[in-house]
């Protein structure tokens, strides 16, 4: 054989084995994925605060490794050293920890199922971490544990050693589980209720486990304690051990399913997704599943690092929302509601947050995946008819948790950008409902009454985060008047919104030229800080919400003073040092730490409010400095290792600013058909759209150095503009970037060119 091997190196050149080793690995983008990205975090420091997710996209379940205690938002970090078991998750992120979860850990030896005692070490050195599968050695059991999954279900594959005492621990965690051994058909069955925000009406997580090895021992316990003689337990922490025999290497398999409707439709999922199937052909869709989905953006001509940093940024963006329905025996779409605690027609997705991923992630879903969030817009429209509201953080109902009303801007924009099939008009008049009133769990608008009296909510009427909250009901209502008019409603309805997108005015302060808390009286707060972080502002400082003007920039540039005066506070942004104040918070959040350690000034793209602030050069005559901070951001701030985030990943909006980066636009303004110019990172991508079109990007003398757009042709047509149009992009489009090493000052200096502002339509 090694001979055989020697002739054929001598034989093939060593060139075309590369060209070869690389046309494969492009064809199978789910390998360059490193699930592990960002897991190196803690409470303290966010470099991504993710963990190994283990499902199909989209999947109603999750699985992950656990490393941290039950209960514990961080449930694995990368720097520990032991496994408590595989955990079924549907955690978006460990801030607002995980609902509906269960977990399962091989043990040999003495009969452990405390989550301390039955512990493992393991190492980094045999794990293997893929979308579609994860495989680690159990060191103090001796253990071998895999895992591969479908939407609704899994397959476990154990190897154990030669043992009388190899068992399996079930546990259904605390605040409320139940356990059922049923021996005869070697199966467990049971539920879990905990859960972590809101309030959920009769949730359950029920669950089914299969074993296709005979437990010849068995027993369930509670709390801290063995129950004997006991089949069936329902308690605060419930779990089951069973137990066997095992010869050196044997392979015990299990099947897994979980429902939020019942046991039987979790017996029907298992049927459904698993059938006959083995671990190996589950393996082999679920890694299908993921080539599928990633291929539809082909990426080359970039450094592997790249590469694996770009498919691992857009697996994440396919893991939430997952999925929330079922499809019953009658072959129909079903949910549990939360809401009304039973079972509903209809889609339904949980699991992220607007504030967050209304500013790219779903953008991208409608320009690469629309089909998908067709039925995302169709969950909208169940949250609205049983909750009566639109959620703005889903986990999996209503969660008290961050601001503004930007479910707006996901409603609007994916009609805006052609999606249909859906009742658009239910969901319009649900925007209007939250637009004008405040709801629970920061659903609708806190303060609206203030707002649609004032224009702004005041900073005096203890209501935290005051000048944010404004700026961001501006936006929102910018949204709904761009989706009243598109759906040909009355001016007079739609007009209000129009004239309310403007009140971002009202707290704009003449004298600093920078967004700031305003009193009730029309004066503004006194003193005033601009690097203080919170108070008036939402995670961030006045620095970075300043720019959330996402619509009207041109508005905004008049507020400072005109375009130079706009570019100069823009340069200054970067130039000045990471100062801050964190004594609203009383200590030194991590995302202060984080945009100190990124040290590129002001600028905390660690957060979400700061994202989109590089492409503003764009609309004030200067985005070869877009193109500039594009690439150090990207170069900088992203790499392919357990650090590689620079703060929360949070649902695919930090992935979502790589992925439309590397490609060579951004969205900064959903709700319009624009995106805005940088730089492409790739020599070549090619995006295969649903309609069956592409968008072919090329620029094959991309480099380290030659970041910089020398000119730019579309369609074999020279393209001036500073944004590309999405309607455009549909129809496919071959765009051919000109890279150079050095800015080109007279490309994009047109006003003409420049992307939409509100106040330059109005004209």
């Amino acid at each position: 054989m090694k001979k055989l091997t020697y002739l054929l190196l001598f034989i093939i050149p060593l060139t075309q084995l590369k060209s070869q080793w690389v046309e494969k690995a492009l064809d199978h983008p789910e390998e360059w994925v490193n699930p592990l990205i960002g897991t190196l975090s803690k409470p303290s420091l966010s470099n991504g605060n993710t963990y190994p997710a283990v499902t199909v996209p989209y999947g109603m379940n999750l699985w992950t490794p656990q490393t941290g205690k039950n209960g514990d938002g961080w449930q694995y970090q990368y720097d520990a050293d032991k496994i408590r078991g595989i955990k079924q998750t549907h955690q978006p992120s460990p801030w607002m920890n995980d609902y509906g979860m269960f977990s399962i850990m091989p043990v040999t030896g003495k009969m452990s199922f405390n989550e301390d005692e039955r512990a493992s070490w393991f190492s980094h050195k045999s794990e293997v971490s893929k979308p579609y599968y994860y495989s680690v050695y159990l060191a103090n059991h001796n253990v071998t544990a895999e895992v591969t999954p479908t939407e609704r279900a899994a397959q476990f594959r154990l190897t154990y050693p030669k043992s009388d005492s190899s068992w399996v621990v079930i546990d259904a965690f605390d605040k409320g589980s139940s356990i059922t051994i049923i021996p005869s058909q070697k199966k467990i069955v049971g539920y879990s209720t905990r859960y972590s925000r809101g309030k959920l009406v009769g949730f359950k997580n029920y669950f089914v486990i299969y074993s296709d090895k005979p437990f010849t021992k068995y027993t369930s316990w509670k709390d801290k304690s063995l129950v004997k003689d006991s089949l069936h337990i329902t308690g605060n922490h419930c779990g089951a051990i069973i137990g066997f025999a095992t010869q050196k290497g044997e392979k015990v398999n299990l099947r897994v399913a979980s429902s939020f409707i019942s046991l039987e439709q979790a017996e029907l999922n298992l049927q459904r997704e698993l059938s006959k199937d083995s671990f190996d052909t589950t393996y082999e869709k679920a890694k299908l599943s993921w080539n599928e989905k990633l291929k539809k953006v082909e990426v080359s001509g970039g450094s592997i690092d790249q590469m694996r940093t770009f498919y691992s940024a857009l697996y994440r963006m396919l893991c939430f929302p997952h999925k929330m329905y079922e499809i019953n025996k009658n072959n129909e779409v079903v949910h549990y509601s939360p809401y009304k605690g039973k079972t509903e027609p209809g889609y339904r997705f949980a699991g992220t947050g607007f504030w967050d991923t209304f500013r790219a992630l779903y953008p991208f879903l409608n320009l690469v995946y629309p089909s998908i969030n067709v039925e995302m817009q169709k969950g909208l429209i169940s949250d609205y008819k049983e909750g009566g509201w639109l959620p703005e953080w889903s986990s999996p109902a209503y969660a008290d948790c961050m601001i503004g009303n930007n479910s707006a801007s996901v409603v609007a924009d994916a009609y805006i950008k052609g999606l249909r099939g859906y009742d658009i008009n239910t969901l319009y008049e649900a925007l209007l409902h939250g637009a004008n009133n405040a709801g629970p769990e920061a659903t609708g608008r806190m303060g609206i009454e203030y707002y649609k009296k004032l224009g702004y909510v005041p900073y005096d009427v203890k209501i935290n985060e005051n000048a944010a909250r404004t700026l961001e009901y501006a936006y929102d209502d910018f949204t709904i008047y761009k989706l009243g008019k598109a759906l040909g409603r009355p001016e007079s309805e739609w007009a209000e919104y129009a004239k309310r997108s403007q009140n971002y005015q009202k707290i704009i302060d003449p004298e600093t030229k920078l967004a700031r808390g305003r009193n009730l009286d029309g004066s503004f707060q006194k003193p005033f800080n601009p690097f203080k972080w919170g108070d008036a502002f939402t995670e961030g400082n006045s620095w970075h919400y300043t720019w959330s003007v996402f619509h009207d920039i041109e508005g905004l540039s008049k507020l400072m003073g005109g375009k130079k005066q706009f570019v100069k506070k823009l340069d200054s942004l970067f130039e000045m040092p990471p100062l801050f104040d964190d004594s609203y918070y009383g200590s030194t959040i991590h995302e202060i730490q984080e945009m100190i350690n990124a040290n590129m000034g002001q600028y905390a793209h660690g957060n979400q409010p700061a994202q989109h602030i590089i492409y503003l050069y764009n609309y004030a005559g200067e985005p070869w400095k877009t193109q500039y901070w594009v690439r150090e951001t990207l170069n900088r701030l992203y790499q392919p290792t357990p650090d590689g985030y620079c703060g929360d990943e949070d649902n695919g909006q930090t992935s979502a600013w790589y992925i439309f980066s590397a490609l060579g636009f951004y969205p900064v303004t959903p709700a319009t058909d624009q995106y805005v110019l940088g730089a492409p990172l790739f020599q070549k991508a090619i995006i295969h759209l649903e309609n069956g079109k592409n968008i072919e990007i090329n620029a094959q003398e991309n480099s380290k150095e030659k970041m910089y757009v020398k000119s730019l042709n579309m369609n074999g047509q020279p393209y001036s503009k500073n944004w590309l149009n999405h309607q455009e992009l549909m129809k496919g489009a071959v765009l051919q970037f000109i890279m150079d090493d050095k800015p080109n000052k007279n490309r994009g200096t047109n006003e003409k060119d420049f992307p939409y502002s509100y106040s330059t339509d109005k004209k």
